[in-house]
């Protein structure tokens, strides 16, 4: 079974080392790394994580806080391939495909990120705002009261908001948004039972959004009117 770990680690030398040798004391393996962010605290690091048949969850938990100044973010079940690096797979995507970018860059975030759906939100072919597209497993939005668009730039949304369903909130659910080549469209990524999106994060969705529209524009492919 594998899982996904984030970690706060301090900024000293050893510790990666260290936590790796206390993981492997309760025979988990470290699949890959992907360094989230660095910032004051620290490094926060997303491990894929396998443990054997009949090893417990809580394990790694415990021996990961048994390292000294480590703090663990999230554990949670991940179901994914062993390659936690996949911004560059994605714009190679993105170029290859104009013609079906905006779907490839919904299809493809919450692999990027982590994330459980994408939604892509926008003006359609009719007046009102419509879902234009969403990744597997998306749940059913009604986009017609979404008081965050028009949206200037990415942001992290409050899910105590009124347009949220109650049911994304029981979940634990975290939010971002960006735009996607105009104010008017916009990606909305969940993550359901967090753990919540470090601005780092925020800003490689953004980045992304953004490569998203510029290969559009550049192949000139029709997009619904703004």
């Amino acid at each position: 079974m594998s899982y996904l770990l984030r970690v706060v680690l301090p900024d000293k030398p050893g510790m990666l080392g260290a936590l790796a040798t206390a993981l492997g004391r309760v025979g988990a393996d470290i699949l890959s790394l992907d360094v989230v962010e660095r910032g004051v605290d620290g490094a926060v690091d997303d491990l894929l994580v396998s443990l054997p048949p009949g090893g417990l969850a809580d394990t790694l938990i415990t021996s990961a806080q048994s390292v000294p100044g480590v703090v663990v973010e999230s554990l949670r079940p991940y179901h994914g391939g062993q390659d936690l690096h996949r911004d560059l797979q994605l714009v190679e995507q993105l170029a290859a495909q104009p013609a079906s970018a905006m779907e490839a860059l919904v299809h493809g975030l919450p692999g990027v990120f982590r994330a459980s759906w994408a939604l892509l939100v926008g003006p359609g072919s009719s007046d009102g705002t419509q879902v234009l597209a969403a990744s597997p497993g998306a749940p059913d939005l009604d986009p017609a009261g979404l008081p965050w668009l028009p949206l200037a730039t990415g942001r992290h949304l409050d899910v105590r908001e009124r347009w949220v369903p109650e049911h994304w909130r029981s979940l634990g659910t975290v939010l971002v948004a960006t735009p996607v080549g105009s104010p008017h469209r916009a990606v909305l990524v969940g993550r359901v039972g967090g753990p919540p999106y470090r601005q780092s994060e925020l800003l490689r969705l953004t980045h992304l959004a953004g490569i998203t529209s510029t290969v559009v524009e550049g192949a000139a492919v029709p997009i619904a009117a703004d």
